[in-house]
């Protein structure tokens, strides 16, 4: 179950939510009301050089200011506020979300080659783990996650989706299996650029969840599509990777069929495989991954879960289904299917 859409403009032409909410909601037979959501690139320009931070909180009165404090220790807020909601019916809010466009003092970290970045994604860590009752839920640049747990048009109309617009687009309906449907486990996850959305299991989960906790990371919502937005922070941003190596990396070929390669593949992918031995996921899932630039999305290498590419002019868009893609474009130029394994990828120019 659960259905995923992403779209990216390659030349960065912004696109408002209004499309994007239509397509997810074609998709309702995929979810059972207890988790949808939206991610938007570009969707603040004029807090474009800093990180957005958008912060679920239980009791704003009590555990804001313990999230206030941390910050100011760290860098600047240099503006706050409620993120704008809507009275619907049927959904109630029962977190407030809040956002914080936010710039640390990056001489906090002299010996880190990314020290704005370092500085984040430890505050996400402290806050999410020490901080009861608050938990930040989206955290880069120029990008924001929407989430609750209701259905996609509510949590569309209740976030005014259709206000915000962007070059880049995900979305997710949520059937949740092995956790319960709550506000944080709604997708799509995010840490800094990275935003994931997730269709199936990672039945690897706690093998992947003990790989990236060793680099720092913890993981405190229990959900397997957690730990794959922080192995791509790993291996993207960390280690280096270039996208297509990283989804080899997470999801590589069989032993037989790397076997086959010729040599120079061969000793690429049997490197890969010994060095992410751990970070390799296993399970049915069809995964969306996106950032500022790219939008790259890929299957478990028996293709448990369905996905879908199409392309219409600069726009590439991925989904579960070609209905949902045609709900947003019905005049497509191209429709595809990856093979198992095989990344969809597209960037901006």
């Amino acid at each position: 179950m659960c259905g995923i859409i992403g779209v990216i403009d390659r030349g960065r032409e912004v696109m408002d939510g209004s499309a994007i909410r239509r397509s997810l909601s074609l998709m309702n037979e995929r979810g059972s009301g207890e988790g949808a959501g939206y991610v938007a690139y570009g969707v603040y320009p004029e807090f474009r050089d800093y990180f957005a931070l958008h912060v679920f909180f239980d009791n704003l009165h009590e555990t804001r200011p313990k999230v206030d404090a941390l910050l100011h220790q760290w860098g600047r807020v240099v503006h706050d506020e409620e993120i704008p909601t809507r009275d619907t019916a049927r959904l109630r809010k029962v977190h407030t979300p809040w956002r914080y466009f936010f710039k640390p003092d990056v001489r906090l970290m002299p010996r880190s080659t990314t020290p704005a970045e370092e500085i984040v994604t430890e505050l996400v860590m402290r806050i999410n783990t020490a901080i009861d009752g608050a938990l930040v839920f989206s955290s880069g640049r120029n990008v924001g996650v929407f989430k609750a747990a209701g259905w996609p048009e509510e949590v569309a109309d209740f976030y005014r989706i259709e206000e915000y617009e962007g070059h880049c687009w995900l979305a997710h309906n949520r059937y949740p299996t092995n956790t319960p449907g709550w506000w944080g486990g709604a997708h799509p996850f995010n840490l800094l650029d990275w935003s994931v959305v997730h269709n199936g299991e990672i039945t690897s989960y706690g093998t992947n969840r003990r790989y990236i906790e060793s680099f720092g990371y913890r993981c405190t919502m229990f959900t397997d599509t957690e730990v794959v937005a922080y192995l791509v922070d790993l291996l993207v941003r960390r280690h280096g990777l270039p996208a297509e190596l990283a989804v080899t990396a997470l999801a590589p070929p069989f032993w037989d069929e790397i076997d086959a390669m010729d040599d120079r593949r061969r000793r690429l992918h049997h490197a890969l495989r010994l060095t992410y031995a751990s970070a390799m996921m296993n399970g049915p899932f069809a995964i969306a991954v996106a950032d500022q630039d790219s939008l790259v999305a890929f299957t478990d290498r028996s293709k448990l879960r369905p996905l879908v590419g199409a392309e219409a002019g600069d726009r590439l868009y991925v989904s579960s289904e070609e209905a949902a893609i045609r709900a947003m474009e019905p005049r497509l130029d191209r429709v595809f299917m990856p093979r198992a394994g095989e990344p969809i990828v597209g960037r901006c120019r």
